[in-house]
């Protein structure tokens, strides 16, 4: 917004807006005094402030219980106070950090709405989330990271692409990762992305066809006891290139 975060911070914050992992509210204060604090810190005031406060308490569903304080609200109603609490300024870039972590499913769905709102009326959203659903049906472009670094980054078809529509399958149970890897590796159309003594995980085209050589292939060295059959999805891309579903 033509400022510069260093030399003109205050204004430059005054264009941003910020929803943090963790709920950052005043548990013996009211919703409306919680969001009269955070707006007066983005420089509100007066009738404005009161305008704006109204406004996002419609949004996030909280109208009616604005004068509790929200030590009597539920996870969820906290999670959208405090989403309420970011962009009560109307902020022109919104950063958010796992906005839905711990919600109830209807929360959940409310949140991701208000999400698409702020984005449908001008604002610039960069969404953090474990939750890969929702980085798919939410963004527009989306960035992998892994230790610290972007490993793959573009739309969602170009992300896609870099599967080159291969299935992600997942077998658990007792293996033998040295043997498993060198048996797998004469198969046609079979890619080893990880392998422990628990856990297989291939990228794979075509592979309802290709389960029965798949599993006399590991007979000899393993003991499959689980089978996952994923299509191509953001998630598939992710574990194909970070080697797991989870990371810490």
């Amino acid at each position: 917004m033509d400022h510069d975060v260093v030399r003109d911070g205050v204004a430059a914050r005054r264009s941003i807006g910020v929803v943090p992992q963790e709920i950052a509210l005043y548990e013996d204060l009211s919703a409306r005094e919680n969001l009269a604090y955070w707006g007066g810190a983005q420089g509100l005031r007066g009738a404005e402030l009161r305008g704006h406060i109204q406004e996002v308490l419609d949004l996030v569903g909280l109208l009616d219980r604005a004068k509790e304080p929200i030590k009597q609200f539920s996870g969820g109603m906290k999670r959208r106070l405090n989403f309420a609490s970011g962009i009560v300024h109307h902020p022109k870039v919104l950063l958010l950090d796992e906005p839905t972590v711990g919600v109830d499913p209807q929360s959940r769905v409310r949140l991701l709405e208000l999400v698409r709102e702020q984005a449908r009326a001008g604002a610039c959203v960069l969404y953090t989330t474990h939750y890969l659903e929702e980085a798919e049906t939410l963004c527009d472009r989306l960035a992998i990271i892994d230790h610290g670094s972007i490993i793959a980054q573009g739309t969602l078809t170009e992300l896609r692409a870099m599967l080159a529509e291969r299935d992600l399958l997942l077998l658990t149970g007792i293996f033998q990762a040295e043997a498993v890897k060198s048996t797998l590796a004469g198969l046609d159309g079979v890619e080893v992305i990880h392998i422990d003594e628990s856990q297989v995980s291939l990228s794979v085209s075509d592979a309802s066809h290709r389960l029965p050589s798949i599993f006399a292939a590991i007979h000899s060295c393993g003991e499959v006891r689980g089978t996952t059959l994923k299509q191509p999805s953001l998630e598939s891309l992710f574990i194909k290139l970070t080697g797991k579903e989870l990371r810490e």
